[in-house]
């Protein structure tokens, strides 16, 4: 059988940079297993110790997910589409509009949820408001009557960067009344590319802040309430004083966190996520859907899927899917059309593919199967879970400052530096000297190395280089090895200032 595999961005350094491959398999295991005879440094990747495919990954066969079905001997036939979907940190139903003069909503059904606003919270409008709601009024989806639930409405935008942006916009716009935002970060020049909610005099001011402003100065009727981050210790307070919860954020802790406590508050996660030119879309909302727990049951290990700091991201995906969010947000606050419940919409624009897959809930879900049971969250140590602390029987890697490093090598010592970034990336910046092995093709390329001598890996930021370490000692190979703390960016900080950050 001829079957086409869709490779994710994150495999594409093992898969020599190919977005597709056609495969002849029966199942899904022939596939994967011809996928890795093609790109053996891909196996790894997909497959763990035990050969069982690692659980940050789901495989679609067409618009199905196989872990609910016949998992890897799910049989395959001609032309079908094996897609295989990582985590990355980034509807069900029928029914007719109501014809009602008011509008707003779709008949409630069992598989959809019921409306989140409830009448008393529907908030009239005055004059002004009819006028700038005008285009929403005309709608007969929305109406009146869906203006004022937005009206009424809070919802929480959980990170205020490349997705909140265009979500706090939004929202604004439509005249959603409250707007929560979490985040404890500071803008910085290099967010001016694709969070348009700053500009330029926000460079250094809490991006709750900046945001507000912006909110402010789109609809100033609206309510922002800031909020410095969000944690275990007061997120099931927060998520419990708002309809819906937007997640914006960009890493895997606070992905977990913010699903439980939404399972725990019984409040929608309307999820997002990006990397490079690929995104991915959903609504978590138990009963009616999976949580983010059933689609990723466990996260990437550390450094196989690098933040957007690390690998880049065009903005325009980040204006795409926050958009998309928001308009997810609009139609659970209205209480019409078809949210993307147990269905993930994923896109890669660069490739112009746009999927909506089906996501079945799992039922021995450790959080949403039964989630009376779900204790205290302070209780769940988020960073263990993330692979974030240090097993104990697991050999440390060392690093080496960046001083440091010119020291020895002014020297005269013998030290290999080897950079395992792309050549796209080194185009950027070039560390002088250095042995080019992108992290893709480290471990066939080991004989290149000299054991004897210390060796030093460089990347952007130090997180990339530590899995590059990893994965050679996984291969076998016994030489001393460093990493260069933070990267190439603190050597052209602290020892080349000619050298531009990015």
């Amino acid at each position: 059988m001829s079957v086409t595999v869709i490779l994710p961005t994150t495999l594409r350094n093992f898969t020599a940079k190919e977005s597709e491959c056609t495969v002849e398999a029966g199942s899904v295991q022939e596939a994967l297993e011809a996928l890795v005879a093609l790109y053996p440094e891909a196996g790894p990747i997909i497959f763990d110790e035990q050969g069982k495919i690692r659980s940050f990954l789901n495989i679609f066969v067409n618009s199905d997910n196989v872990r609910y079905a016949e998992g890897t001997a799910t049989p395959l036939h001609d032309n079908d589409t094996l897609t295989i979907i990582p985590a990355i940190a980034g509807g069900s139903g029928e029914g007719e509009a109501r014809t009602d003069e008011e509008g707003a909503g779709s008949a409630p059904s069992e598989d959809k949820p019921q409306a989140l606003i409830p009448p008393e919270r529907a908030v009239k409008l005055d004059n002004d408001e009819v006028l700038r709601y005008s285009r929403h009024l005309l709608l007969q989806e929305i109406g009146i009557k869906g203006q004022k639930k937005l009206k009424g409405a809070r919802v929480l935008v959980a990170g205020a960067g490349g997705l909140g942006a265009p979500l706090c916009l939004y929202l604004a716009a439509a005249g959603v009344g409250t707007i929560g935002i979490a985040d404890f970060d500071l803008v910085d020049a290099t967010n001016l590319q694709r969070q348009v909610i700053h500009g330029q005099r926000d460079i250094g001011r809490p991006k709750t802040a900046s945001a507000r402003d912006s909110i402010r100065a789109i609809n100033p009727k609206i309510k922002v309430e800031v909020f410095e981050g969000l944690n275990a210790d007061n997120i099931e307070e927060i998520v419990s004083s708002f309809d819906v919860v937007a997640d914006g954020t960009d890493n895997y802790v606070a992905r977990y966190l913010i699903s439980d406590a939404c399972v725990k508050t019984h409040k929608p996660d309307v999820f997002g996520a990006i990397y490079q030119f690929e995104g991915q879309v959903t609504v978590f909302y138990p009963p009616y859907s999976p949580c983010y727990r059933c689609l990723y049951p466990a996260p990437p290990p550390p450094g196989l899927v690098p933040t957007c700091s690390q690998s880049g991201v065009l903005g325009a995906i980040a204006g795409i899917i926050g958009s998309i969010q928001a308009n997810e947000v609009i139609k659970l606050l209205v209480g019409g059309g078809e949210p993307l419940l147990g269905k993930l919409l994923t896109m890669d624009i660069w490739h112009n593919r746009f999927n909506v897959l089906n996501i079945p809930r799992d039922p021995h879900c450790v959080t949403c199967a039964n989630p009376e049971s779900l204790g205290p969250l302070t209780e769940i140590d988020y960073e263990d879970l993330c692979g974030l602390k240090q097993e104990a029987q697991e050999e440390p890697v060392e690093s080496i400052e960046a001083l440091e490093l010119k020291r020895r090598l002014d020297a005269g010592e013998s030290i290999t530096v080897v950079d395992v970034r792309e050549p796209h990336e080194r185009a950027i910046v070039k560390f002088p000297g250095a042995v080019v092995i992108p992290i893709g093709q480290l471990s066939r390329r080991q004989n290149e190395l000299d054991p004897t001598c210390d060796t030093v890996f460089i990347c952007k930021e130090g997180q990339r280089s530590i899995l590059a370490i990893r994965t050679l000692r996984e291969a076998g190979y016994t030489g001393r090895c460093f990493n260069l703390k933070d990267g190439i960016n603190t050597w052209a900080r602290d020892v080349d200032r000619s050298l531009p950050q990015y």
